[in-house]
């Protein structure tokens, strides 16, 4: 892979992972147009990094108060504000991790990674998001986030699966489906990314170390891991300012767009 290559890939996933666009749509079309590779993995792990710690650190508020809420729930002390956070997180993040263990374990990655099922689950799950965005209402908040809705919120999460999805925008959507307020809704969502890429990118991490990885992947994965930290702190950025003034049609519009071209693709 080359270094443009590479920092094209960083780019992308850095910036797509957080917006409801759907990463794993830019980059079926990347590796569609370049191919694919023997390090793509160990680079997928470094991009999941690099996002991560953008979460994390852009969310530090809320990541720190969901840290101490383990520390609570381990001392069984359920019931402060930071326990249900960190409980919630955890109730939200369980249904993904089942799910996607069936999926690997009945062998179906590859059959829903196919550039017919993204271009459709682009456009679906983009006019899903416009439709309830448009008629939901923005009365909850995130401090009133409760054990039912994370579960809720779990289910809604599972969807990601599907490539072209995008997990940050189905959670955005059932997070509006539950009446939660524009902002709410999103910050809600990143913070539930933060345990499914850790799962996300602890099982391709299994994969790096089997492939003995060697110092030249390890560096170009580190460059990786750092531009993909800045697109996903410029994406956390422009998203969360945006929705105070504007709704989330201008990225149902482009899913639209882009679900269009990938059908062009499917079916030329």
């Amino acid at each position: 892979m080359t270094l443009f290559t590479l920092l094209l890939l960083a780019i992308i996933q850095g910036l797509t992972e957080f917006l409801p666009i759907s990463s794993s749509a830019h980059l079926v079309l990347l590796h569609e147009i370049n191919g694919t590779g023997s390090e793509d993995v160990a680079l997928d792990v470094a991009v999941h990094l690099g996002s991560i710690i953008a979460v994390i650190g852009y969310f530090r508020a809320e990541s720190t108060a969901a840290i101490r809420g383990l520390g609570h729930l381990a001392r069984g002390r359920a019931g402060s504000a930071e326990a249900c956070l960190a409980l919630n997180l955890i109730v939200a993040t369980v249904p993904l991790v089942f799910a996607g263990g069936l999926v690997v374990a009945m062998g179906w990655s590859d059959a829903l990674r196919s550039i017919t099922v993204i271009g459709w689950a682009m456009i679906v799950f983009g006019l899903l998001l416009w439709l309830i965005d448009k008629r939901a209402p923005q009365t909850g908040r995130a401090a009133g986030w409760t054990l039912r809705q994370a579960v809720i919120m779990g289910l809604w999460q599972v969807l990601a699966l599907i490539p072209g999805t995008s997990r940050a925008g189905i959670t955005i959507t059932g997070a509006r489906a539950l009446g939660m307020e524009r902002h709410d809704a999103a910050r809600i969502a990143m913070l539930m990314s933060i345990p499914a890429l850790l799962a996300a990118g602890g099982i391709l991490a299994i994969d790096v170390v089997r492939s003995e990885a060697g110092l030249a992947l390890l560096w170009r994965a580190a460059v990786a891991a750092l531009f993909a930290f800045g697109a996903a702190w410029l994406a956390l950025s422009i998203m969360m300012r945006f929705l105070d003034r504007v709704s989330f049609t201008p990225y149902v519009i482009y899913r639209v767009i882009l679900g269009v071209v990938l059908l062009g693709f499917a079916y030329a």
